[in-house]
């Protein structure tokens, strides 16, 4: 991981301005003689710029972007807990960390620091820009602001505004996070078991009736507590607790609530989305209930140049992370074409 460090006024779309930024990015491979080999993926909510490791068969050198063919580049989003500005950062001014008192964030926000990366690692062309959920939006941001820097986009299980559905999900997890009693206490373990109960509805989202029943149902007809199904979710929620923190979580949730493609731009998706001329290769999973199809669907009616194809998947939402293998198939011979 590497740090690039902006040290002027950053100011946000919100209003707030920062004294400066840090973004913490990785690269794979090397930027060829004519700069025509960049891949720059934009990651979803809680991941962070190491994308070969959370994309396996997608990116990396089993992968479908290779890093002996491509120069891939992956930046950690302002308001995350890995490596960029956000929550736990220190705010100059007072030389303590900001916790709360970090300003609200938006795509739009992520994405112009995704363009100051851009021009310090003096990249003029992106071949391929990529992002699934979250990272999506990113993507979708980032073909209207810098229309002739962005050659290609691959777009999976996300959406062109958050829909009504996800705002209040989001709301529901906040909700979660703000029962708990340790919350907007000054330390970086505010608010951990409203974050677990949190990731407990998130999970409901991200997965379906169908996976939960075939992989998380008893044998035992005759228990009355300890269920596999309960096991399973407490376990998720510990894993995401260890790794991630409630002020990021609650701070990147409110930023997928703002999303909306045609904010400040006309007010209409139509519209915003028939000026997105790139290729475009627009994959949306069966099972997703909390990105369904019908989101993907939308965008390929308006999009030009969009070309849509469905996962069969039992993993729901996550597939965009499981089905590794399928993805790579098609962004293939996507690419090929």
């Amino acid at each position: 991981m590497k740090y690039f460090q902006y040290d002027h006024p950053f100011e946000l779309e919100g209003g707030a301005v920062l004294p400066g930024i840090t973004v913490a990015f990785s690269t794979y491979g090397k930027l060829n003689a004519d700069g025509s080999n960049v891949v720059w993926v934009c990651h979803a909510l809680t991941a962070n710029s190491e994308v070969a490791q959370w994309w396996p068969g997608v990116v990396g050198e089993k992968g479908i972007i290779r890093p002996d063919e491509y120069f891939v580049v992956c930046a950690n989003i302002l308001g995350s807990c890995y490596g960029s500005s956000g929550p736990l950062s220190i705010d100059p001014r007072t030389g303590k960390p900001y916790f709360e008192q970090f300003p609200m964030v938006t795509i739009r926000d992520m994405v112009r620091a995704h363009i100051l990366l851009r021009k310090h690692l003096g990249i003029g062309r992106i071949h391929l820009l990529m992002g699934g959920s979250m990272g999506g939006y990113q993507v979708l941001e980032w073909a209207v602001m810098e229309k002739q820097v962005i050659g290609k986009l691959f777009l999976i299980a996300t959406s062109c505004a958050e829909s009504a559905w996800g705002i209040a999900v989001h709301t529901a997890q906040r909700l979660a996070i703000e029962a708990d009693p340790s919350w907007n206490s000054p330390t970086p373990e505010a608010g951990r078991g409203g974050l677990k109960a949190a990731r407990a509805i998130g999970i409901l989202t991200y997965r379906n009736y169908g996976i939960m029943v075939k992989t998380q149902t008893d044998g035992d007809s005759e228990k009355l507590d300890r269920f596999r199904a309960s096991s399973y979710i407490q376990y998720q929620g510990e894993k995401l607790i260890n790794r991630f923190h409630a002020y990021s979580y609650w701070l990147l949730t409110k930023a997928m609530d703002s999303h909306h493609l045609a904010r400040g731009r006309g007010g209409r998706l139509e519209a915003v989305l028939q000026e997105i001329e790139h290729s475009t290769l627009l994959v949306g999973v069966t099972s997703d209930i909390l990105c369904p199809i019908e989101e993907q669907l939308f965008m390929a009616a308006h999009l030009p140049d969009a070309e849509l194809v469905e996962i069969d998947s039992a993993y729901g939402h996550d597939g965009f992370m499981v089905e590794g293998e399928k993805i790579a198939t098609l962004l293939g011979e996507w690419l090929n074409r």
